[in-house]
């Protein structure tokens, strides 16, 4: 076998890798060794600034193939007929923590799919619940905080944490969620997958339906008790990413079903909330699941930091026949994604090959850092001009999208979207099981408990308050838990 020669980055082949050149064998380090500038200043710079949110995750690739026929409802060449795949990449993670965190912690998990396809990437960047914590953007910044640590103490709060969601009854659906054992899932292989924002579907005549999207876990759901989450948390904090780096080399290839709910102009129109709410669902016995293709992962990336963390998923990109909506949270997304990912990889991070699309790429985008792709060359820079052939296809123009006031004003809304009780409710009564309830009322108490301060009981009977107006039941277990009387 033909050896390879050690180099510099620059190509010349070097034989002093271990030995600093230095004045006799006792002297000083001469500053004429490059390459020991070139290996200490390249360590200096070898990790990029980490994931505000989602910061803790793994990956891995894998293929999507059509199994349901819903040409009626997109045009996106994916979906054309039966039969049709890609290639995708996935990756997990859990959102609040950093880098070295642990995996088992109560934590939503992100669930971001990037689908390579002959209409350009489909990136669907969800979570493994259904609803989120807010309906507003810009009230995520602050929520994102309180998962953080203290600014003084430089500690995890739980004060903080609940005296937001106290002010916010918005957050109760995630919050009661997040707090049952589906927050603490054993494992990424083991839950679902959910878009969770309002889509849109556009067919060839260019006709509208609202969708959403769900992964459903072929692997049947298992979740961790709170105590034996904390148990591995101490453990093995990569417990999650183990599991699944483990059983793909196995060939226990982990698959999941994809489905989507649908909503034509008229039934949103009529809906009981505002059908591009965040906290909400749509009903399953209302809008009932479609299987539309299957997901199987079955390649672990050869270089986690090449695949996984230069990954850059963003809502904001979607292909010809799949679109977006008034979700104003999606909206908020599809500027701070993109936006994130150029401060973290730089401008051209489209160019990167784990970003890269499978089609050619045609725009007058130049420079920057990091330009991959021979920067254009000798074209023109400009648009419209008189030398190059790029045009802008009317085919692809998307129809125009109805809205419901041509009136700007931050107030101005339908008391229905501040119902914030009626599903977190049905949660609670309709979906929970008995242990399930037990589970959750434990671990509420338990997070509760830990708020301290002077506004203690102000955070803890606030809150109390809106769990009450969820459900009576809950509310008593909870005060009573908490030994607080009345």
């Amino acid at each position: 076998m033909k050896t390879k020669k050690l180099t510099t980055a620059s190509g010349r082949p070097y034989f002093e890798n271990e030995d600093s050149m230095t004045v006799g064998p006792r002297g000083p380090i001469l500053l004429q060794d490059y390459y020991l500038h070139e290996k200490l200043a390249h360590f200096n710079r070898e990790r990029i600034p980490e994931r505000v949110v989602h910061a803790k995750g793994t990956g891995a690739y894998g293929k999507f193939t059509v199994t349901g026929n819903i040409a009626k409802y997109t045009k996106a060449k994916l979906f054309s007929k039966v039969g049709n795949s890609c290639r995708v990449l996935v990756r997990f993670s859990t959102v609040g923590g950093e880098k070295g965190s642990a995996d088992t912690e109560r934590d939503p998990r992100g669930f971001a799919v990037k689908f390579y396809t002959e209409d350009g990437n489909w990136d669907l960047v969800g979570n493994n619940t259904p609803v989120f914590f807010i309906k507003d953007p810009k009230k995520f910044p602050d929520f994102i905080h309180t998962q953080k640590r203290d600014p003084k103490t430089n500690l995890k709060s739980p004060t903080m944490m609940w005296d937001f969601w106290s002010l916010n009854p918005e957050s109760l659906h995630q919050v009661m969620i997040l707090f049952s054992d589906r927050g603490t899932p054993d494992g990424y292989r083991f839950m679902n997958g959910y878009g969770s924002h309002t889509f849109s579907m556009i067919n060839k005549k260019n006709e509208r339906v609202w969708v959403k999207f769900h992964f459903k876990t072929q692997q049947g759901i298992r979740t961790l008790t709170g105590h034996k989450a904390e148990e591995l948390k101490g453990k093995d904090p990569d417990y999650a990413q183990r599991d699944l780096v483990e059983a793909i080399s196995k060939k226990d290839f982990p698959e999941w079903k994809l489905c989507i709910q649908v909503m034509t102009d008229d039934q949103a129109a009529k809906f009981k909330w505002n059908p591009f709410d965040l906290t909400k669902v749509w009903p399953q016995k209302e809008y009932p699941l479609m299987e539309i293709g299957v997901m199987k992962l079955n390649e672990i990336p050869a270089n986690y930091f090449a695949d996984v963390e230069q990954a850059a998923f963003a809502p904001a990109h979607t292909v010809d026949g799949i679109g977006l909506s008034p979700d104003k949270m999606l909206q908020g997304r599809i500027l701070a994604y993109p936006d994130a990912h150029r401060y973290r990889l730089g401008a051209n991070y489209e160019q990167l090959p784990v970003n890269r699309p499978i089609v050619p790429v045609h725009h007058h985008q130049r420079d920057g850092f990091m330009s991959l792709d021979g920067n254009g060359g000798s074209a023109q820079n400009y648009y419209p001009n008189s030398f190059d052939d790029i045009v802008a296809d009317k085919e692809y123009k998307e129809p125009a999208m109805k809205l419901d006031s041509n009136i700007a004003d931050t107030w101005d809304r339908n008391e229905k979207d501040d119902d914030h009780f009626t599903q977190p409710g049905l949660l609670w009564k309709k979906v929970m099981t008995e242990e399930q309830r037990k589970n959750t009322v434990s671990n509420l108490v338990g997070s509760l408990k830990d708020v301290t301060g002077p506004k203690k009981k102000e955070i803890i009977a606030r809150q109390l308050e809106h769990f009450n107006k969820v459900d009576k039941d809950l509310g008593s277990r909870l005060a009573k838990g908490l030994g607080i009387k009345g």
